[in-house]
């Protein structure tokens, strides 16, 4: 069987407009969540977000970098994310320039779970108010989820498949995962995978809000909000940007001398077939998910090493523990286990991809990201290693990622560090 592994990374968080600035504030124990900036959230049940910082700021995200300024202005964030992330990912894999032959082999896996939305928001008013004559000529393609990847293949010339996952907060893993199997199936040597999202906006924020699903007690206290597994938590924190990486088949990318980062060598994906937006209440989905992916890589439960969850900080959460503790056992195997939503919020279909990212870090430096914010930790938690507060320097060799969403939607990867 064809291998995958890892040979580029790129990053567009709260935390940071590149994979170097996101990483060190994730481990310097630093929270990206703040007031929302990008309208005027005075009527909003929920006015915090974690934001992608503007140029001027010292963690700061500049477009120009990367994306042409007519394409900036023609689509929505989500997608100049996407962009931005993917050619991060493409330069540090050493692969921005591919010959004609490499192109035929290389393509995209890169979506969103919810896509366009603030432009969708702005161009209804519009026709609302102004007239179909005043909607944009750039709506339909500038807000398309696909349009990621198409954007993306249409920059650097990728000719191979041109996919685009939506399903919900587990599109950047089911990316990552699908990507896997192309190149394991053959239909590709080298695939850009991840997701992003940018979903900041009135509609948004209200929609998330009125289904209960937001934080709304801690308005005034933002870096403080996102608190999965403690006791006070009382809803997700809205976050946005993207995560890609460059997945290459393993003698490819050992033929080129390129640095392997991991390889990815389990994917599982699940259905609850319970509700649309309530887990199933014994984590059923989310445990096939994970068994299929440790099987897949042909791993013990013992040699996971860290688990990112999906930890949203909502009732979510200690469901998707129960489902570890059956996985992994009680006291998870000697692994630890944090969610990094606690320091950007909930990016949506880009959490699973810039989650996965974080694995690969975790891995590279032998340190585990902490779960900010526990300080009252839920019943059950016991002899769990949540990474309260701190992070955590450790042996690293094998990491379980978990992405899960609406309707029902699980996703599990399982990378591992490649000693040879």
């Amino acid at each position: 069987m064809r291998r995958v592994v890892v040979t580029g990374l790129g990053l567009v968080t709260p935390l940071g407009g590149d994979v170097a600035t996101s990483w060190k504030n994730l481990i310097a124990g630093e929270s990206g969540i703040g007031q929302i900036t990008k309208f005027d959230p005075a009527d909003q049940k929920c006015t915090i977000a974690g934001e992608v910082k503007p140029a001027d700021h010292p963690w700061g995200f500049d477009p120009d970098k990367r994306v042409d300024g007519k394409i900036q202005r023609q689509v929505d964030p989500f997608i100049v994310f996407g962009i931005d992330a993917a050619g991060q990912a493409l330069e540090d894999a050493g692969l921005t320039e591919l010959t004609d032959e490499q192109k035929l082999r290389a393509g995209c896996s890169i979506g969103s779970g919810i896509g366009g939305l603030p432009g969708i928001e702005l161009e209804s008013n519009n026709l609302a108010n102004r007239g179909p004559g005043r909607v944009s000529p750039h709506f339909v393609h500038g807000r398309l989820i696909n349009l990621i990847s198409g954007q993306v293949s249409i920059k650097y010339g990728l000719m191979g498949p041109n996919h685009a996952v939506v399903t919900a907060c587990s599109t950047g893993a089911h990316s990552i995962g699908d990507a896997a199997r192309m190149i394991r199936d053959d239909d590709a040597d080298i695939m850009l995978a991840g997701g992003a999202e940018a979903t900041i906006c009135p509609i948004g924020i209200a929609g998330f809000a009125q289904a209960r699903a937001l934080n709304t007690g801690f308005n005034d206290r933002p870096t403080e909000a996102s608190r999965p597994y403690d006791k006070d938590r009382e809803g997700f924190v809205m976050g946005e940007g993207a995560g890609v990486v460059v997945l290459e088949e393993y003698e490819h990318a050992k033929a080129r001398g390129a640095t392997i980062y991991a390889e990815v060598v389990g994917y599982g994906l699940s259905g609850d077939a319970y509700h649309v937006t309530a887990p199933h209440p014994e984590g059923k989905g989310a445990e096939n998910a994970m068994r299929m992916a440790l099987k897949k890589a042909g791993l013990e439960p013992a040699d996971i090493d860290y688990v990112n969850a999906h930890g949203t900080s909502t009732m979510a959460d200690t469901i998707e523990l129960a489902a570890v503790r059956r996985v992994l056992g009680d006291d998870l195997g000697g692994a630890s286990m944090s969610s990094t939503k606690s320091a950007i919020g909930h990016l949506l279909g880009g959490a699973g991809a810039v989650e996965s990212i974080f694995c690969i870090l975790a891995m590279r430096d032998q340190v585990v990201p902490p779960t900010l914010n526990l300080h009252n930790p839920d019943d059950g938690t016991e002899g769990v290693d949540l990474v309260p507060l701190t992070a955590k320097k450790r042996e690293v060799k094998a990491v379980l990622n978990n992405s899960f969403g609406f309707g029902g939607t699980n996703a599990s990867l399982v990378m591992k560090r490649v000693e040879d």
